[in-house]
Protein backbone atom coordinates (compact mmCIF):
# COMPACT_ATOMS: atom_id res chain seq x y z
CA UNK A 1 0.00 0.00 0.00
CA UNK A 2 1.10 3.58 -0.68
CA UNK A 3 2.00 6.15 1.97
CA UNK A 4 -0.78 8.64 2.67
CA UNK A 5 0.46 11.82 0.97
CA UNK A 6 -1.23 14.47 -1.17
CA UNK A 7 0.56 13.09 -4.22
CA UNK A 8 -0.69 9.57 -3.48
CA UNK A 9 -4.24 10.82 -2.94
CA UNK A 10 -4.26 12.66 -6.28
CA UNK A 11 -2.78 9.63 -8.03
CA UNK A 12 -5.48 7.40 -6.57
CA UNK A 13 -8.25 9.82 -7.50
CA UNK A 14 -6.92 10.09 -11.05
CA UNK A 15 -8.47 6.64 -11.51
CA UNK A 16 -11.95 8.01 -10.85
CA UNK A 17 -13.73 9.12 -14.00
CA UNK A 18 -16.55 11.60 -14.36
CA UNK A 19 -19.11 9.29 -16.02
CA UNK A 20 -20.51 12.08 -18.19
CA UNK A 21 -17.30 13.73 -19.35
CA UNK A 22 -15.22 10.56 -19.64
CA UNK A 23 -12.14 12.09 -17.99
CA UNK A 24 -10.65 11.66 -14.53
CA UNK A 25 -11.53 14.03 -11.71
CA UNK A 26 -7.96 15.23 -11.21
CA UNK A 27 -7.35 16.31 -14.82
CA UNK A 28 -10.77 17.98 -14.78
CA UNK A 29 -9.65 19.99 -11.72
CA UNK A 30 -12.58 18.66 -9.72
CA UNK A 31 -10.45 17.66 -6.70
CA UNK A 32 -9.65 20.60 -4.43
CA UNK A 33 -8.30 21.34 -0.94
CA UNK A 34 -6.59 18.03 -0.17
CA UNK A 35 -5.61 17.91 3.51
CA UNK A 36 -3.94 15.11 5.44
CA UNK A 37 -3.95 14.80 9.23
CA UNK A 38 -2.45 11.58 10.53
CA UNK A 39 -4.51 8.72 9.09
CA UNK A 40 -7.25 11.01 7.82
CA UNK A 41 -7.60 12.65 4.42
CA UNK A 42 -10.14 15.29 3.46
CA UNK A 43 -10.81 16.92 0.10
CA UNK A 44 -13.54 18.57 -1.95
CA UNK A 45 -15.08 17.22 -5.14
CA UNK A 46 -16.35 20.11 -7.25
CA UNK A 47 -19.14 18.83 -9.48
CA UNK A 48 -20.34 20.66 -12.58
CA UNK A 49 -23.84 21.10 -11.17
CA UNK A 50 -25.48 20.84 -7.73
CA UNK A 51 -28.18 18.76 -9.44
CA UNK A 52 -25.74 16.02 -10.47
CA UNK A 53 -27.63 12.68 -10.58
CA UNK A 54 -24.37 10.77 -10.11
CA UNK A 55 -23.24 12.58 -6.96
CA UNK A 56 -23.37 9.57 -4.63
CA UNK A 57 -21.78 7.31 -7.27
CA UNK A 58 -18.82 9.68 -7.69
CA UNK A 59 -18.40 10.06 -3.92
CA UNK A 60 -18.33 6.29 -3.40
CA UNK A 61 -15.85 5.85 -6.26
CA UNK A 62 -13.51 8.36 -4.56
CA UNK A 63 -13.70 6.45 -1.26
CA UNK A 64 -13.04 3.17 -3.02
CA UNK A 65 -10.00 4.61 -4.83
CA UNK A 66 -8.42 5.80 -1.55
CA UNK A 67 -9.14 2.54 0.28
CA UNK A 68 -8.06 0.22 -2.53
CA UNK A 69 -4.98 2.10 -3.75
CA UNK A 70 -3.64 3.62 -0.51
CA UNK A 71 -4.95 2.02 2.68
CA UNK A 72 -8.34 0.48 3.60
CA UNK A 73 -8.06 1.95 7.11
CA UNK A 74 -7.71 5.60 5.98
CA UNK A 75 -10.49 7.89 7.20
CA UNK A 76 -11.90 9.69 4.17
CA UNK A 77 -13.84 12.94 4.55
CA UNK A 78 -15.29 14.16 1.24
CA UNK A 79 -17.00 17.50 0.78
CA UNK A 80 -19.26 17.32 -2.28
CA UNK A 81 -19.76 20.78 -3.74
CA UNK A 82 -20.37 22.25 -7.19
CA UNK A 83 -19.47 24.98 -9.61
CA UNK A 84 -21.88 25.18 -12.53
CA UNK A 85 -20.10 25.28 -15.87
CA UNK A 86 -20.83 27.77 -18.61
CA UNK A 87 -19.89 28.60 -22.18
CA UNK A 88 -21.63 31.99 -21.89
CA UNK A 89 -19.72 33.77 -19.15
CA UNK A 90 -16.07 34.41 -18.44
CA UNK A 91 -13.84 36.60 -16.34
CA UNK A 92 -14.05 39.42 -18.89
CA UNK A 93 -17.27 39.21 -20.94
CA UNK A 94 -17.35 41.56 -23.96
CA UNK A 95 -18.83 44.99 -23.37
CA UNK A 96 -22.55 45.02 -24.00
CA UNK A 97 -23.00 41.29 -23.35
CA UNK A 98 -26.59 40.64 -22.34
CA UNK A 99 -27.03 38.78 -19.04
CA UNK A 100 -23.27 38.49 -18.39
CA UNK A 101 -23.81 36.96 -14.93
CA UNK A 102 -26.13 34.18 -16.14
CA UNK A 103 -24.19 30.98 -16.76
CA UNK A 104 -26.78 29.02 -18.75
CA UNK A 105 -29.96 30.03 -20.58
CA UNK A 106 -32.30 27.13 -21.32
CA UNK A 107 -35.45 27.26 -23.44
CA UNK A 108 -38.36 24.95 -22.55
CA UNK A 109 -40.44 24.57 -25.70
CA UNK A 110 -43.21 22.57 -27.28
CA UNK A 111 -44.50 22.25 -30.81
CA UNK A 112 -48.11 22.67 -29.69
CA UNK A 113 -50.07 23.93 -26.71
CA UNK A 114 -51.60 21.93 -23.90
CA UNK A 115 -48.75 19.45 -23.41
CA UNK A 116 -47.60 20.75 -20.00
CA UNK A 117 -44.72 23.01 -20.99
CA UNK A 118 -45.27 25.65 -18.29
CA UNK A 119 -45.77 22.97 -15.64
CA UNK A 120 -42.46 21.42 -16.69
CA UNK A 121 -40.64 24.79 -16.68
CA UNK A 122 -41.95 25.69 -13.22
CA UNK A 123 -41.07 22.35 -11.65
CA UNK A 124 -37.65 22.22 -13.32
CA UNK A 125 -36.85 25.65 -11.89
CA UNK A 126 -37.98 24.73 -8.38
CA UNK A 127 -36.23 21.34 -8.46
CA UNK A 128 -32.93 22.95 -9.48
CA UNK A 129 -33.30 25.59 -6.77
CA UNK A 130 -34.01 22.85 -4.22
CA UNK A 131 -30.70 21.23 -5.19
CA UNK A 132 -28.89 24.47 -4.45
CA UNK A 133 -28.66 26.15 -7.87
CA UNK A 134 -29.35 29.83 -8.47
CA UNK A 135 -32.33 29.83 -10.83
CA UNK A 136 -34.48 32.28 -12.74
CA UNK A 137 -37.62 31.66 -14.78
CA UNK A 138 -38.93 33.93 -17.54
CA UNK A 139 -42.49 33.39 -18.71
CA UNK A 140 -42.18 34.49 -22.36
CA UNK A 141 -45.71 33.43 -23.27
CA UNK A 142 -46.99 37.00 -23.49
CA UNK A 143 -50.52 36.06 -24.57
CA UNK A 144 -51.08 33.29 -22.00
CA UNK A 145 -48.75 33.74 -19.00
CA UNK A 146 -48.93 30.94 -16.42
CA UNK A 147 -46.20 31.74 -13.87
CA UNK A 148 -48.30 33.99 -11.57
CA UNK A 149 -50.86 31.20 -11.11
CA UNK A 150 -48.37 28.36 -10.74
CA UNK A 151 -46.39 30.25 -8.10
CA UNK A 152 -49.39 31.73 -6.28
CA UNK A 153 -48.45 35.29 -7.22
CA UNK A 154 -51.61 36.65 -8.83
CA UNK A 155 -51.82 40.41 -8.34
CA UNK A 156 -48.12 40.79 -7.48
CA UNK A 157 -46.23 43.55 -9.27
CA UNK A 158 -42.42 43.66 -9.63
CA UNK A 159 -40.65 46.81 -8.49
CA UNK A 160 -38.13 48.87 -10.42
CA UNK A 161 -34.73 49.66 -8.87
CA UNK A 162 -32.73 52.89 -8.95
CA UNK A 163 -31.14 51.88 -12.25
CA UNK A 164 -34.61 51.62 -13.81
CA UNK A 165 -34.29 47.84 -14.06
CA UNK A 166 -37.18 45.50 -13.32
CA UNK A 167 -36.57 43.44 -10.19
CA UNK A 168 -37.74 39.83 -10.67
CA UNK A 169 -40.20 38.53 -8.08
CA UNK A 170 -38.76 35.69 -5.98
CA UNK A 171 -40.58 32.67 -4.60
CA UNK A 172 -39.49 29.13 -3.70
CA UNK A 173 -35.91 30.24 -4.35
CA UNK A 174 -36.63 31.10 -8.00
CA UNK A 175 -36.48 34.60 -9.53
CA UNK A 176 -39.50 35.17 -11.77
CA UNK A 177 -40.74 37.50 -14.48
CA UNK A 178 -43.98 37.23 -16.45
CA UNK A 179 -46.30 39.47 -18.41
CA UNK A 180 -48.88 38.26 -15.91
CA UNK A 181 -47.16 40.48 -13.31
CA UNK A 182 -47.60 43.56 -15.49
CA UNK A 183 -51.17 43.36 -16.84
CA UNK A 184 -54.56 42.73 -15.30
CA UNK A 185 -55.22 38.99 -15.49
CA UNK A 186 -58.77 39.72 -16.63
CA UNK A 187 -57.55 41.65 -19.68
CA UNK A 188 -56.36 40.14 -22.95
CA UNK A 189 -52.98 41.19 -24.35
CA UNK A 190 -53.82 42.28 -27.91
CA UNK A 191 -50.42 43.11 -29.36
CA UNK A 192 -48.79 42.74 -32.74
CA UNK A 193 -45.54 40.82 -33.11
CA UNK A 194 -43.10 43.74 -32.70
CA UNK A 195 -44.64 44.72 -29.34
CA UNK A 196 -44.44 41.14 -28.09
CA UNK A 197 -40.80 40.87 -29.17
CA UNK A 198 -40.03 44.17 -27.42
CA UNK A 199 -41.53 42.86 -24.16
CA UNK A 200 -39.42 39.70 -24.32
CA UNK A 201 -36.25 41.71 -24.93
CA UNK A 202 -37.15 43.90 -21.95
CA UNK A 203 -37.52 40.85 -19.69
CA UNK A 204 -34.05 39.70 -20.75
CA UNK A 205 -32.15 42.95 -21.08
CA UNK A 206 -33.83 45.41 -18.73
CA UNK A 207 -34.22 43.29 -15.61
CA UNK A 208 -31.80 42.81 -12.72
CA UNK A 209 -31.36 39.03 -12.75
CA UNK A 210 -28.05 39.05 -10.87
CA UNK A 211 -25.90 35.92 -10.81
CA UNK A 212 -27.70 32.78 -11.97
CA UNK A 213 -26.62 29.24 -12.75
CA UNK A 214 -29.69 28.59 -14.89
CA UNK A 215 -32.21 30.97 -16.48
CA UNK A 216 -35.14 28.98 -17.82
CA UNK A 217 -37.28 30.47 -20.57
CA UNK A 218 -40.85 29.17 -20.73
CA UNK A 219 -41.61 29.64 -24.43
CA UNK A 220 -45.06 29.85 -26.03
CA UNK A 221 -46.06 26.92 -28.26
CA UNK A 222 -44.86 26.76 -31.84
CA UNK A 223 -41.99 28.28 -33.80
CA UNK A 224 -42.95 31.92 -34.21
CA UNK A 225 -41.91 35.49 -33.42
CA UNK A 226 -40.96 34.99 -29.77
CA UNK A 227 -38.72 32.01 -30.48
CA UNK A 228 -36.92 33.96 -33.22
CA UNK A 229 -36.62 37.04 -31.00
CA UNK A 230 -34.98 35.01 -28.25
CA UNK A 231 -32.35 33.32 -30.43
CA UNK A 232 -31.56 36.72 -31.96
CA UNK A 233 -31.28 38.38 -28.54
CA UNK A 234 -29.27 35.93 -26.42
CA UNK A 235 -27.18 32.84 -27.16
CA UNK A 236 -29.01 29.88 -25.62
CA UNK A 237 -27.15 27.09 -23.87
CA UNK A 238 -29.74 24.65 -25.14
CA UNK A 239 -33.40 23.71 -25.42
CA UNK A 240 -35.69 21.12 -23.85
CA UNK A 241 -38.67 19.89 -25.90
CA UNK A 242 -41.79 18.50 -24.23
CA UNK A 243 -44.48 16.42 -25.91
CA UNK A 244 -47.26 13.99 -25.12
CA UNK A 245 -47.03 10.47 -26.60
CA UNK A 246 -49.59 10.66 -29.44
CA UNK A 247 -48.68 11.24 -33.08
CA UNK A 248 -50.35 14.63 -33.43
CA UNK A 249 -48.18 16.05 -30.63
CA UNK A 250 -45.01 14.27 -31.74
CA UNK A 251 -45.27 15.74 -35.24
CA UNK A 252 -45.14 19.23 -33.73
CA UNK A 253 -42.36 18.26 -31.31
CA UNK A 254 -40.31 17.14 -34.30
CA UNK A 255 -40.73 20.62 -35.79
CA UNK A 256 -39.56 22.18 -32.52
CA UNK A 257 -36.37 20.10 -32.56
CA UNK A 258 -35.82 21.01 -36.22
CA UNK A 259 -36.21 24.72 -35.46
CA UNK A 260 -33.54 24.72 -32.75
CA UNK A 261 -31.19 22.64 -34.85
CA UNK A 262 -31.64 25.08 -37.75
CA UNK A 263 -30.53 28.00 -35.57
CA UNK A 264 -27.72 25.84 -34.10
CA UNK A 265 -29.08 25.66 -30.55
CA UNK A 266 -28.27 22.26 -28.97
CA UNK A 267 -31.31 20.20 -27.97
CA UNK A 268 -30.62 19.00 -24.43
CA UNK A 269 -33.39 16.44 -24.58
CA UNK A 270 -37.04 15.50 -25.02
CA UNK A 271 -39.52 15.03 -22.15
CA UNK A 272 -42.74 13.03 -22.40
CA UNK A 273 -45.71 14.28 -20.36
CA UNK A 274 -48.98 12.43 -19.64
CA UNK A 275 -47.14 9.19 -20.29
CA UNK A 276 -49.47 6.95 -18.33
CA UNK A 277 -52.12 6.90 -15.63
CA UNK A 278 -51.92 4.82 -12.45
CA UNK A 279 -55.11 4.64 -10.35
CA UNK A 280 -54.47 5.77 -6.75
CA UNK A 281 -55.73 2.41 -5.45
CA UNK A 282 -53.61 0.47 -7.98
CA UNK A 283 -50.30 2.36 -8.09
CA UNK A 284 -48.44 -0.50 -9.79
CA UNK A 285 -50.82 -0.57 -12.76
CA UNK A 286 -50.18 1.71 -15.74
CA UNK A 287 -52.69 2.74 -18.39
CA UNK A 288 -51.14 4.32 -21.50
CA UNK A 289 -54.02 6.57 -22.48
CA UNK A 290 -52.27 8.50 -25.26
CA UNK A 291 -49.93 5.83 -26.60
CA UNK A 292 -46.74 4.37 -25.23
CA UNK A 293 -43.18 5.75 -25.38
CA UNK A 294 -43.89 8.01 -28.36
CA UNK A 295 -41.51 10.75 -27.23
CA UNK A 296 -38.85 8.23 -26.24
CA UNK A 297 -38.96 6.71 -29.72
CA UNK A 298 -38.81 10.19 -31.27
CA UNK A 299 -35.72 11.01 -29.20
CA UNK A 300 -34.06 7.81 -30.38
CA UNK A 301 -34.96 8.56 -33.99
CA UNK A 302 -33.59 12.12 -33.79
CA UNK A 303 -30.55 11.04 -31.74
CA UNK A 304 -31.22 13.42 -28.87
CA UNK A 305 -31.34 12.51 -25.15
CA UNK A 306 -34.60 11.32 -23.63
CA UNK A 307 -34.88 13.04 -20.26
CA UNK A 308 -37.83 11.13 -18.82
CA UNK A 309 -41.56 10.61 -18.63
CA UNK A 310 -44.15 12.24 -16.37
CA UNK A 311 -47.33 10.38 -15.39
CA UNK A 312 -50.83 11.81 -15.26
CA UNK A 313 -51.66 12.74 -11.66
CA UNK A 314 -54.58 14.84 -10.50
CA UNK A 315 -52.40 16.43 -7.81
CA UNK A 316 -50.22 18.11 -10.45
CA UNK A 317 -53.20 20.09 -11.75
CA UNK A 318 -54.58 20.76 -8.28
CA UNK A 319 -51.31 22.00 -6.81
CA UNK A 320 -50.49 24.10 -9.88
CA UNK A 321 -53.85 25.85 -9.55
CA UNK A 322 -53.09 26.45 -5.87
CA UNK A 323 -49.71 28.00 -6.69
CA UNK A 324 -47.69 25.06 -5.35
CA UNK A 325 -45.38 23.22 -7.79
CA UNK A 326 -45.77 19.50 -7.24
CA UNK A 327 -42.06 18.98 -6.41
CA UNK A 328 -42.71 21.01 -3.24
CA UNK A 329 -46.35 20.23 -2.54
CA UNK A 330 -46.10 16.44 -2.84
CA UNK A 331 -42.39 15.57 -3.03
CA UNK A 332 -42.96 11.80 -2.75
CA UNK A 333 -45.50 11.64 -5.56
CA UNK A 334 -44.60 9.88 -8.81
CA UNK A 335 -44.79 13.16 -10.72
CA UNK A 336 -42.52 15.02 -8.29
CA UNK A 337 -39.93 12.26 -8.49
CA UNK A 338 -40.11 12.39 -12.29
CA UNK A 339 -39.66 16.18 -12.39
CA UNK A 340 -36.62 15.99 -10.08
CA UNK A 341 -35.01 13.24 -12.15
CA UNK A 342 -35.64 15.22 -15.36
CA UNK A 343 -34.13 18.36 -13.78
CA UNK A 344 -31.01 16.38 -12.83
CA UNK A 345 -30.70 14.83 -16.28
CA UNK A 346 -31.14 18.23 -17.90
CA UNK A 347 -28.39 19.71 -15.69
CA UNK A 348 -26.26 16.70 -16.61
CA UNK A 349 -26.79 17.42 -20.32
CA UNK A 350 -25.89 21.09 -19.77
CA UNK A 351 -22.56 20.02 -18.25
CA UNK A 352 -21.87 17.63 -21.14
CA UNK A 353 -22.84 20.30 -23.67
CA UNK A 354 -20.53 22.87 -22.04
CA UNK A 355 -17.63 20.41 -22.04
CA UNK A 356 -18.01 19.22 -25.62
CA UNK A 357 -19.54 22.01 -27.73
CA UNK A 358 -18.49 25.59 -28.51
CA UNK A 359 -20.53 28.54 -27.22
CA UNK A 360 -23.84 29.16 -28.97
CA UNK A 361 -23.90 32.35 -30.99
CA UNK A 362 -26.75 34.80 -31.40
CA UNK A 363 -28.61 34.14 -34.62
CA UNK A 364 -28.49 36.70 -37.41
CA UNK A 365 -31.63 36.38 -39.52
CA UNK A 366 -31.44 38.14 -42.87
CA UNK A 367 -34.66 39.26 -44.54
CA UNK A 368 -34.78 38.90 -48.30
Amino acid sequence: MATLTEKAVLKALSNVLDPDLGKDLVSLNMIRDVRIEGNRVSFSVVLTTPACPLKSQIEQACRNAIHHLIDPDVEVDIHMTSQVTSRRTGNHPPSGTLLPEVKNIIAVASGKGGVGKSTLAANLAVALAEDGARVGLVDTDIYGPSVPTMFGLEGVRPRVNEQKLIMPVEKFGVRLLSMGFLVDERQAVIWRGPMVSSAVRQFLGQADWGELDYLILDLPPGTGDIQLTIVQTVPLTGAVIISTPQKVALADARKGVAMFEKVQVPVLGIVENMSYFSPPDLPDRKYYLFGREGAKKLAQELDVPFLGEIPIEEAVREKSDEGQPIVLAAPESASARAFREIAQRMAQQVSIRNAELPPTQKVEILHR
